[in-house]
């Protein structure tokens, strides 16, 4: 959940809020004047958002920088499939007799 924060707030406490970034993965919103709001996230967080977008979606590229995104709970985890007939069947060919 991001951290909400007021420009004033974040001036005086900015090493807080930092290193709130940087070691705990928190995202901090800043709300500006005019209905503004900036976003302050870690490098790191930066890095894996940019690997996701910039890699094509069936690359192993892309499940790497999606793993990463997961890891760092941006993105959720995707579901377990149970494996069972019922999932392996799924991928037979079927034969026009």
């Amino acid at each position: 959940m991001p951290i909400a924060a007021t420009q004033s707030d974040f001036r005086k406490h900015i090493k807080s809020y930092l290193d709130q970034v940087n070691d705990d993965g928190q995202t901090v919103l800043i709300a500006r004047s005019n209905q503004r709001t900036a976003a302050i996230i870690s490098q790191e967080q930066l890095n894996a958002l940019l690997d996701a977008v910039n890699a094509k979606e069936d690359s192993l590229d892309y499940a790497i920088a999606r793993d990463k995104l997961i890891e760092m709970h941006i993105l959720p985890d995707d579901p377990v499939v149970e494996s069972n007939d019922s999932y392996w069947n799924s991928f037979k060919v079927t034969e026009d007799k």
